[in-house]
């Protein structure tokens, strides 16, 4: 299964989604890669902490192979690099992704990542890709390439207006480039149950029929320390609500619960 992780709003959680639900993927013992696409490289700082800093074949060295011809073809696995977590293993991101933006949106490249994906599907149980907030190149690619699409929402006003053209964008690339994509649903991200405005915010979602999962991610500073340290949240403390939250929402978009969006109403004050 091939997940995007995907906004086009910064700053609701795109990374911190993505790496925490791959690292639960693989402490669960699934075969498990994440794909950084986006050119801050978040995901790849969280997950390899300071070894980030040693320059490494990622993203944009592969994206950068399609546009030179050559005789002799590279294999996916040489841009894909082992992280300190059995199981997960990383296409890591750099600034030089942003550089080769247009020059890739121009030569359309837009299938080379579904052919590199598909190349090494069968070294991995599960794909997890992180996108820049923007419905870019990298964007494009990552859904073209994915099975479903999971739409982080951080309970604001904003984010609420902007999910009905992000929505449109991913039937869009579904009618056009690729039938098997689906809306998994969307995650609420920062959740405080006791605030009125997220509790107002994610109801209108509700009222609106929108596939608004459960659980909701809640608010939490432990997920800042998390950051920091460079450890998933499986591995910094299994015990944390947040944990515990993150476990509950992968197993829900497992095979049995696919198709299956599950709503809740937001507890009263």
């Amino acid at each position: 299964m091939r997940h995007v992780v995907f906004n086009q709003k910064g700053g609701v959680g795109k990374s911190t989604i993505t790496s925490n639900l791959a690292a639960i993927a693989a402490q669960q013992g699934r075969r498990t890669l994440v794909v950084d696409l986006d050119a801050q490289a978040n995901s790849t700082r969280y997950l390899l902490g300071d070894a980030a800093d040693t320059p490494a074949p990622g993203a944009a060295e592969f994206f950068d192979t399609t546009l030179k011809f050559t005789m002799r073809p590279v294999r996916t696995a040489d841009f894909i690099v082992d992280t300190p977590w059995p199981n997960l293993r990383l296409m890591s991101a750099s600034p030089a992704l942003e550089e080769m933006h247009g020059k890739l949106e121009s030569r359309y490249k837009i299938f080379k990542l579904r052919d590199a994906l598909a190349e090494v599907a069968a070294d991995f149980d599960e794909v997890w890709i992180d996108t820049p907030p923007a419905l870019n190149f990298y964007t494009r690619s990552a859904l073209i390439a994915a099975d479903g699409c999971l739409i982080p929402f951080d309970c604001d006003d904003f984010s609420r207006r902007a999910l009905y053209g992000l929505m449109e964008a991913v039937q869009e690339i579904r009618a056009d480039h690729n039938a098997d994509l689906r809306i998994e649903g969307i995650v609420v991200n920062q959740f405080q149950a006791r605030a009125s405005l997220p509790q107002r915010t994610v109801q209108e979602l509700l009222d609106e029929g929108l596939p608004v999962l459960q659980p909701y991610l809640s608010s939490s500073v432990k997920i800042k320390e998390s950051h920091e340290l460079a450890r998933p949240m499986v591995h910094l403390d299994a015990r944390h609500k947040l944990t515990l939250e993150l476990l509950a929402l992968y197993a829900a978009l497992q095979p049995a619960s696919a198709g299956k969006a599950v709503r809740r109403r937001p507890a009263s004050r």
